[in-house]
């Protein structure tokens, strides 16, 4: 791998040390709770399966698509956008279909940047991130994010020492790993900071509705000239458990989306017209002659999804708590943060990690994977259904019963 530049500068797969215990572990019989990968388990709604059905029978839809989405999921992305944010966009030149929200980052970071170029990106953050940018031949300067860090304090240290300067923000707010939320404001602030230091802004929007408690995610492009200088992705693989079927979209500054338009026109065909039609009709309600199936009826399915996730949220930050792992509940995302306990922090996330599989048969996540400044927090997913949690808690009260 020496010769090839990019693969090169990729770091060693952290997670793929507990994946590897973990595989290890079933093979002998071990019945692992798995809490490690963000991965929906929450079966699609079955209007947008019963969608998809019927238009992948329809001649002609399996042809070649458009690279940057159909005409009638651009349009549902900008109505999708007006009504839940205010948001006015231009479904030709402000909006772009993308595969995943993972895909989208990835190729506009491969349109924007050049070897040289330099990124701010939080640390710890999900890996697409800061690794889209170097694998774009650019460089990454980490900027420390959650409990006890200012991030927009450490953003202000870090553009006046970094040089060449900086050239793109990433943000993702709520945000994983850590769960931190902000409101328009904070947004305001980033857009002043971007416009005094010329940077770009790309924002991540994967956990929009995944809030509890009263909170409600902003979209970064509600705040004041925002348009001006970024764009923001958004997945409908959480929301509407549509993992497998990687539908995303980039909305925003004119500039970016043709950017990331135009190189996607050179990279693949868009995705199977069916998925999109049924994409389509999950944000629009439009989902045939059916009254059944109206807007509120997909809105409605959207909460039930999201109180199957406040469910396990619960459980999980409860149980901890009971059994002395000292957690808050998270307001946003499908992700606890939690900081390892006092007494095995030392050990660091990834041996702590593989020590939880060992003796409580629980897998998490490394905050190590995420970054260095993650190292002594492990990351829970919920994604496990209630018992299945139940169980991981009375594995853990037997672990930390042992000393």
């Amino acid at each position: 791998m020496q010769q090839f530049a990019r693969v090169h500068r990729l770091p060693p797969y952290v997670f793929a040390q507990v994946n590897e215990l973990k595989m290890q572990m079933r093979h002998a019989g071990a019945d692992i709770i798995d809490l490690g990968m963000g991965n929906p388990d929450v079966p699609t709604p079955k209007p947008i399966l019963d969608k998809l059905a019927e238009a992948a029978y329809k001649p002609g839809n399996s042809r070649y698509s458009a690279s940057k989405g159909i005409k009638g999921l651009r349009r549902a992305i900008a109505d999708w956008y007006q009504r839940r944010f205010d948001v006015s966009l231009d479904m030709d030149q402000e909006v772009c279909v993308t595969m995943g929200a993972k895909e989208g980052l990835a190729h506009l970071a491969l349109a924007m940047l050049t070897p040289g170029d330099v990124v701010l990106a939080p640390d710890p953050a999900y890996p697409i991130h800061p690794y889209a940018s170097i694998i774009a031949g650019a460089d990454v300067r980490r900027v420390p994010i959650g409990p006890g860090q200012d991030f927009f304090e450490n953003l202000e240290i870090a553009i006046r020492h970094t040089w060449p300067k900086p050239k793109v923000l990433i943000i993702n707010f709520p945000h994983n790993p850590t769960t931190q939320c902000v409101d328009v404001p904070y947004f305001e602030k980033i857009v002043d900071f971007a416009k005094e230091h010329g940077l770009y802004v790309i924002h991540d929007l994967a956990y929009a509705d995944f809030t509890f408690d009263g909170y409600e995610a902003p979209s970064f492009l509600q705040a004041r000239g925002a348009m001006d200088v970024g764009v923001e992705f958004y997945s409908m693989t959480k929301s509407y458990s549509m993992a497998g079927m990687r539908v995303g979209f980039c909305c925003g500054n004119k500039e970016l989306v043709q950017a990331l338009t135009r190189i996607k026109s050179y990279l693949d065909y868009g995705i199977y017209n069916p998925i999109q039609i049924a994409a389509t009709c999950a944000l629009s309600g439009d989902l045939g002659d059916d009254p059944k199936f109206s807007r509120e009826e997909m809105d409605n399915a959207v909460r039930e999804i999201m109180a199957v996730y406040q469910d396990r949220r619960d459980a999980l930050c409860d149980g901890l708590n009971r059994v002395g792992w000292e957690v808050e509940p998270p307001k946003a995302t499908m992700f606890l943060w939690a900081r390892i306990p006092e007494e095995f922090r030392k050990m660091g996330s990834v041996e702590f990690s593989k020590m939880l599989l060992r003796e409580a048969e629980v897998a998490v996540s490394p905050g190590l994977g995420f970054g260095e400044y993650g190292d002594d927090h492990v990351r829970f997913a919920f994604v496990e259904n209630r018992h299945r949690t139940n169980q991981a808690i009375r594995n853990l009260r037997k672990f930390f019963a042992k000393g």
